[in-house]
Formats: C-alpha cells, sequence, structure tokens
C-alpha cells in the first residue's frame, strides 16, 4: 500500500455458485479523495462494497483499510469506517434524534459526546426542526440525509455509500452532494458507487467504471475523457444550410475531416488545433456568414459507452424521475 493510499484492494473476487459476480478486480483509494465507482444495475457495485466494508466474504483476493486486513479483522476495520447502505438501516418509532445516540452509542461514544454530535449533524443536514419526528415521517430525502449523518457520527476516516441519492427528489440529492464535498473537504475520504453519471462527474476525484463484475477503465474525469478524444472537432453553425458548400472546405481544407451533421451544421476534425480565422474568411468570402464556432470535447457518458459498449439509455432507464437533474 501506498502511503498516500488508505484502501487497496487486489483480485477481489466473489462467487456464488456458478454466477461471478466480481471478477478479480484491483483498486486504491487515496486519503482524502472521493472515488466512485459506475455501472448500471447489477454490475458488482453493491457486492464490491459490502466486500470492502465486511458484510460479505470474498471468494478470493484482498482488502486493506488504513493497514487493516478487512477479510481477517472485519470488526476492527468497521471501527474506522462509515457505512450508508442503499436502504435505510435506522428505526422508524425512533426519532432523528435517537436514532442517531443509538448509533453513536454502536460505536462506543460516551453519552456526552454522542448527544453532542447528533445535535451537531441534526443542524448540518438541515434536520433539526424534525430531530424530535419519527424516522418513518421522514420523506425519502429526509431519510437519505439521517442516514449519512447516522454513518459519520463517529466522525470515521473513511465513508462508504451505497447509491447515495437513488430514490431522492432533485433538491435533496443537490444537497448530499453538497455534503459530501464538504466531508471531503474537511479531510474525509469517500466511496460512492452510483449509476448516475452525472453525479459521479461533479463529485468524484477519480471513477472506476465496472460491467459484469470487471473494471473496464478508471482515472479522472479529464483522463477518461483524454482516452477516447482523437484530436480536436469543431462544429460550425451558419445562418444558411452548409450543405452546398462541404465539397469546397474538403478541397480547400484537406488536413481535416469535414462532416454535415443533421442539423446542416458541419464539424471539422483534425488531430491538431484548428485555427480558425482560415475557414471564417473562406466561408465569408462565399457569403456564408458563421454565426458558432463550437469546441466539441467528449463527455463522461461518451466514455462510459465507448469504454463498456453499454449505451447510455441503458442507464436512463434505471435513473429514477429526475435523473438528469441532479
Amino acid at each position: 500500500m501506498s502511503t498516500t493510499d488508505i484502501v487497496t484492494i487486489n483480485h477481489l473476487t466473489k462467487r456464488y455458485g456458478d454466477v461471478t459476480a466480481v471478477d478479480g478486480i484491483s483498486l486504491s483509494i487515496r486519503r482524502g479523495e472521493i472515488v466512485g465507482l459506475l455501472g448500471p444495475n447489477g454490475a458488482g457495485k453493491t457486492t464490491t462494497i459490502n466486500m470492502m466494508i465486511g458484510l460479505a466474504r470474498p471468494t478470493a483476493g484482498s482488502i486493506c483499510i488504513n493497514g487493516i486486513d478487512v477479510v481477517r479483522n472485519p470488526k476492527r476495520a468497521q471501527a474506522i469506517i462509515g457505512i450508508v447502505p442503499d436502504e435505510s438501516n435506522l428505526y422508524g418509532e425512533m426519532d432523528g434524534f435517537d436514532n442517531l445516540c443509538f448509533c453513536g452509542a454502536l460505536y462506543g461514544m460516551a453519552k456526552a459526546a454522542r448527544e453532542r454530535r447528533a445535535r451537531e449533524l441534526l443542524e448540518q443536514f438541515d434536520l433539526a426542526k424534525a430531530g424530535k419526528r419519527p424516522f418513518r415521517a421522514y420523506s425519502k430525502g429526509m431519510r437519505r440525509k439521517l442516514t449519512i449523518a447516522a454513518g459519520i457520527i463517529h466522525e470515521p476516516e473513511i465513508l462508504f455509500l451505497d447509491e447515495p441519492t437513488t430514490g431522492i427528489d432533485v433538491e435533496s440529492a443537490r444537497h448530499i452532494r453538497r455534503l459530501l464535498l464538504d466531508l471531503k473537504a474537511h479531510g474525509t475520504t469517500i466511496f460512492i458507487t452510483t449509476h448516475y453519471i452525472e453525479e459521479a462527474e461533479r463529485v468524484c476525484d477519480r471513477i472506476a467504471f465496472i460491467v459484469e463484475g470487471r473494471i473496464a477503465a478508471r482515472g479522472t474525469v479529464s483522463e477518461l475523457m483524454e482516452s477516447i478524444s482523437h484530436g480536436h472537432t469543431i462544429r460550425l453553425a451558419a445562418d444558411t444550410d452548409l450543405t452546398p458548400y462541404v465539397d469546397q472546405l474538403r478541397a480547400r481544407f484537406t488536413n481535416c475531416t469535414i462532416e454535415l451533421q443533421s442539423d446542416h451544421s458541419v464539424t471539422l476534425t483534425s488531430q491538431e488545433r484548428i485555427p480558425l480565422s482560415p475557414i471564417l474568411q473562406y466561408l465569408d468570402g462565399m457569403g456564408v456568414s458563421v454565426f458558432e464556432a463550437k469546441e466539441l470535447r467528449p463527455t463522461l457518458e461518451d466514455v462510459f459507452v465507448k469504454v463498456t459498449g453499454i449505451g447510455a439509455a441503458r442507464l436512463g432507464k434505471e435513473k429514477d424521475k429526475g435523473g438528469l437533474g441532479r
């Protein structure tokens, strides 16, 4: 393990009979960063996180958290981690304050310390007014926030969240993302699983794509985008249909691949940066006025589709309402 890594997993494998849910994955998490495991439902995300937090025993491979062998010493590892499962494990009949205090007691916190921390978290998560209401009366977004608060009541070194914003409203999802970034700013290391591409792009320092139990690609957002970028592309839109000018542009600018788009704009692609001035002057000389010249760059969704072969529509079908607004 590197001195900057708090988590390393090597060749992690989980089989259920003839079914391989996780197939020999390796991954590291550096201190103070947010790492996301992104993939469709059934890809192995929850199985992976359950092995990492000691709730499932691997068929093969190793997991080390802050120097602790999780397979051999799961209880020791769980003392320094926070866990936020995909479904809340809090008690419906207890109010928010009592739920937090109960979780603090499970982690061995003294009564005064856990009560003080519970009040702090209710304020931080904008749940103070609901602190004395039974948990079952909370909205989905409020339940999710309290579940995260319960996972960090003991101020863990690393927080594991399984699908943190699935099934909640857009504003609650935004609030949770802000909370995660605030936790990171205060030194907490965070590992999340998600099938929301936008969420991974907004909060994660590094991302790993998992498909059918295998890591298909990993890296920062910029590294992943660069991995499928093949040169530079500019889109030109004019005040007229550019169809009649495509052949002339191709003959004049032979260093570019020029394609007509369905909206009658054109794209120019080249391995080198494309100087705009000669192209705009050339079109202006033919009486064509360009009103938009935009450089096109790949999105994280483009990378996911390219690397995994899974269409974005498949992920889209798994999103609940409001997913694109997250």
